[in-house]
């Protein structure tokens, strides 16, 4: 039964940045049964939990800005379920923000996407950067390959910019990429057409842009 449901904003730390999005997926119906809240479970033979995580993050990578929704068989105080939350998750997850969403049986979380923000972090040799960012702007076309078969990954770049360099000096660009179905872009893939390598640099997804329900 589906009396409630609850959008919480977390982060997902460097203590999970190798969890991956099933995992995740587990890690929270966990988190929720330490906290003794009432989550609810579909109907059936092999009852699962009703949750959504909004769009899958990639191993490796860490993220400030996660969104999942979770339906409740009982209405909950939300203050409550902050406290309970906080001291019931894992190492690796931090909640920021807690939401009552009225759209009880409205469109499942991954359904309402639309883009996603990166910051990436690079070594301090990249000194040339913004010139090449510049440069993949005026590209028409970024022909990459995903699973053997190529595709243009320059429409999928709604946005690139460098941005202020840490306090160690490391260059760093934050990127908007489109996360439609069939149409999702990947930052490890813009930083690789930028000529470096992916596995060298952090990166954090800082955002994650979803439309409003109807």
């Amino acid at each position: 039964m589906k009396k409630q449901r609850i959008r919480i904003i977390f982060s997902k730390t460097k203590a999970m940045r190798y969890t991956g999005h099933l995992d995740l997926r587990r890690a929270w119906e966990r988190t929720m049964r330490r906290a003794a809240l009432p989550l609810g479970y579909s109907q059936g033979f092999s009852p699962h939990p009703l949750l959504n995580l909004a769009a899958p993050l990639p191993l490796g990578f860490t993220s400030t800005h996660e969104i999942g929704d979770f339906w409740m068989s009982e209405v909950c105080d939300l203050d409550e379920v902050f406290q309970a939350l906080e001291k019931a998750a894992p190492p690796g997850i931090k909640i920021h923000h807690i939401e009552e969403i009225p759209e009880i049986h409205g469109d499942k979380l991954p359904n309402l996407v639309q883009s996603v923000q990166y910051t990436v972090t690079f070594p301090t040799e990249a000194t040339g950067l913004a010139a090449q960012v510049a440069a993949l702007e005026k590209q028409e076309h970024i022909l990459r390959k995903r699973r053997k078969k190529e595709y243009d990954l320059r429409p999928l770049i709604e946005d690139i910019e460098v941005i202020d360099p840490t306090p160690k000096g490391e260059p760093r660009l934050r990127m908007q990429l489109s996360n439609l179905s069939g149409a999702t872009g990947r930052p490890d893939e813009v930083v690789a057409a930028l000529g470096y390598n992916p596995l060298q640099c952090h990166i954090c997804r800082t955002d994650i842009y979803i439309r409003r329900e109807m």
